[in-house]
């Protein structure tokens, strides 16, 4: 498990800055085929074999959100999943945002 996984997102209440550029990329470089979409959302594009499959994707991923309290935008097509991650609340990027991500990376690579 990477140490990003290993944490526990935590409910931003506003009031804080989004992540500086630096250590958004600091934090990048520690998950597994993400990028950076309008210089403030993680965004990552699962394929699979099929709809079911995509769907079974979607469902975990819905599952892991809630347990962290934590909710991403998850677009659904036959044979892809496209996640995108970013604290609504500030509109840009925390630290939080980075864990939820890893976490979805540990759950996909299983």
């Amino acid at each position: 498990m990477s140490e990003l996984a290993s944490k526990k997102c935590v409910p931003c209440t506003g009031g804080v800055p989004p992540l500086p550029a630096d250590r958004v990329s600091e934090l990048l470089m520690q998950l597994r085929g993400w990028g950076i979409e309008k210089g403030h959302h993680l965004t990552r594009t699962f394929t699979l074999p099929d709809f079911r499959q995509a769907l079974v994707l979607v469902n975990r991923i819905g599952e892991l959100a809630e347990a962290e309290g934590h909710h991403p935008d998850i677009y659904l097509s036959w044979g892809m999943v496209k996640v995108e991650i970013w604290t609504h609340k500030i509109n840009g990027l925390t630290e939080s945002d980075f864990i939820l991500a890893a976490k979805i990376d540990e759950l996909t690579a299983r």
